[in-house]
Formats: structure tokens, C-alpha cells, sequence
């Protein structure tokens, strides 16, 4: 799934010539390892739930860690999280991490971090580069997998997902931000899987941006255009909620006329899913926290990390939901 990853052993190797670059110049500790360590985070925003229980873990581990974190909202702009990269690279922090809107035209910026010997590492979205030393790690999902894991259950359940009993099981996408590594990803995983059903058509694939409004004004516009629907393949739980308020809207009853496949599993999700206005949601884990800080640690102190570190997730069902539900932590 992540482009040109290069193997756990080139990796390695890269960190050698990685090293820590003195602390930030807005009150940072510097040092390297352990307490002192000055982190820049460069966050895509706050358009989702996900992203917001991504934010809060990254912000309580660094405080419990005692780690110095400079952090930035970039609003979902490429150009705001450019900005403050190179504000990180000009506070000789010790690591810059982040999460990149989109996969590709990060090569120059990361050129400029790797001439300063400030380690990048990448959480949740990969990058598009043919350079690969220009990031020590990744963190996160594998979205490819999430995409495989939604549309194997719509394979599974086809002759149900088929409202209408007419032999054809009719798909609409709600995508995530385009050109962003998630989007891509799962819509590529998606439908690798459901092509192996001739009866799985995605009539209709628009973007949603990964928020709840856009997703309720795409499902809107789907409604109207088509009078066939039988699945929505939401890239997130917010676009699948937002679709829900448009199904609602429509007379229709989500989970039941429609069915509805999310990724993400925070709590609002789950909550539908209990609910059975969406039918099934593939976990994608935002509590980063504790590993980014961990592998942070790591590659200051010139310790080896593998090239990339794909966090454990599985997949929920209604009566799932119902039982982890009052214990969700996000």
C-alpha cells in the first residue's frame, strides 16, 4: 500500500545518519531520548472524530512523557503543514513528525529537514516519494487492508446488501480528501475485492473530505441522481453519519433500504452500528500516542526502528459494537 517503502534494513541503516539537532527556540529542552526531547507535530486538522481523539492521545502522551511538543493545525491545506515544517527546521527541534494531507509534493520541504539532521517520522498517511531516506519510519494503518476488509464483507453479504432482490448490488462511495494516502488506498482495496463479484457495480464515487457535512451534501446529490442505491461505502464514520442524516432525510431507513460500510469504529460510529443504521465498520485506531512518543525516543537516541509500523485493528458487526461500546475510548 505506502509507495515506495524500502525494506526494514535499509531503514536501519538510514538512522544511523540520523541524529538529534538541539532543542526548539520557543522554550524546548532540546537533549535527546527520555525527557527533553522536542517534538514537531504538524497535524492535517480537526474534520473528523478520528482526527480529534488522534490529536488529544499525541497531546496527553507527550505531556506524560515529558516530551516538549510544538504543534500545529494545518485546517486540511498542504500548504499550512509545508508552513510549519519549516518553522520545526528553524527551531532545530530534535524530531518533526506528521500527517501528510496528501501523498505527494513533500520532497522539498523533507530535502531541507534531512540537511539539518532533524528525523522525520510519518503517522497515519504515507507519502508519494522516490526517496525514501527522506522519513526514518511510519505509523499506522494499512489502509489497503481496511479497504479489502469492508469490501470482503459486502461480498460476504451481497445477496442481502441487495435491497431491491434484482441481482444487482448497487455501490456509492463516499472518498476521502483527494490525493490523501486513506482515500486512495481504501478505495483501491475496496474494490480489488468487490470485483470479484460481477454483481457489486459502484455506480457513483464523489469526495467527501472525510467530514460529516460533506458527506450528508454528497449523499444528498447521490439521492437525487439515483433511485437505486443498496450500499454506501463510507472512507470514514463521519461521511457515514453525514450520509445517514441524507438517507433520514430522503424517507428512507439507513442499515435497512440502504446499507451503510464505514471505516474508523470511534464512538459515534459505533453507536449507529449498535443502533443498525450502519451495517459494518472497519477499525481504524487514531490512539497513535504512546507508540509515536516510543519510536520518537528511539530514533533521537539513534536506537534502530523498523521502516514501518502498522498498528493491530479488526472489524465490527452490530452485536460487536454492543458489547465494546461503553468502553470505547474514542
Amino acid at each position: 500500500m505506502f509507495k515506495k517503502v524500502i525494506t526494514v534494513a535499509a531503514g536501519l541503516a538510514l538512522l544511523g545518519g540520523m541524529t538529534a539537532c538541539g532543542s526548539s527556540s520557543d522554550g524546548g529542552n532540546g537533549g535527546s531520548g527520555g525527557d527533553g526531547l522536542t517534538m514537531g507535530f504538524a497535524q492535517v486538522g480537526a474534520e473528523s472524530g478520528w482526527r480529534s481523539a488522534n490529536t488529544t492521545s499525541i497531546r496527553e502522551t507527550a505531556k506524560k512523557d515529558g516530551v516538549d511538543l510544538k504543534f500545529s493545525d494545518a485546517q486540511q491545506k498542504q500548504e499550512n503543514q509545508i508552513k510549519a515544517i519549516r518553522s520545526y527546521i528553524q527551531q532545530k527541534v530534535d524530531v518533526i513528525a506528521f500527517s501528510p494531507v496528501v501523498e505527494t509534493g513533500w520532497d522539498a520541504v523533507l530535502q531541507e529537514a534531512k540537511r539539518a539532521k532533524i528525523p522525520v517520522i510519518l503517522t497515519d498517511r504515507a507519502v508519494d516519494s522516490d526517496d525514501d531516506s527522506l522519513y526514518v519510519t511510519f505509523l499506522g494503518s494499512d489502509f489497503v487492508e481496511e479497504g479489502e476488509k469492508a469490501g470482503q464483507w459486502l461480498v460476504d453479504n451481497a445477496q442481502d446488501a441487495d435491497v431491491d432482490k434484482n441481482g444487482d448490488v448497487n455501490v456509492v462511495e463516499l472518498q476521502g480528501t483527494t490525493g490523501a494516502a486513506p482515500a486512495i488506498d481504501r478505495k483501491k482495496g475496496f474494490e480489488d475485492v468487490t470485483s470479484s463479484d460481477d454483481a457489486i457495480k459502484i455506480i457513483a464515487s464523489q469526495t467527501g473530505d472525510f467530514t460529516r457535512d460533506g458527506g450528508k451534501k454528497v449523499m444528498e446529490a447521490f439521492l437525487q441522481s439515483h433511485d437505486d442505491i443498496d450500499v454506501v461505502y463510507a472512507h470514514n464514520d463521519d461521511m457515514g453519519l453525514g450520509a445517514i442524516e441524507a438517507i433520514e432525510a430522503a424517507g428512507k431507513k439507513p442499515g435497512t433500504d440502504i446499507k451503510i460500510i464505514t471505516v474508523d469504529a470511534v464512538k459515534d460510529g459505533m453507536t449507529a452500528l449498535s443502533e443498525g443504521k450502519i451495517n459494518f465498520i472497519v477499525e481504524c485506531n487514531p490512539l497513535l500516542g504512546p507508540q509515536l512518543m516510543e519510536l520518537a525516543k528511539k530514533v533521537v537516541a539513534g536506537e534502530d526502528v523498523p521502516k514501518r509500523v502498522v498498528t493491530e485493528e479488526t472489524t465490527f458487526t452490530q452485536d460487536q459494537a454492543k458489547q465494546v461500546l461503553a468502553d470505547r475510548q474514542y
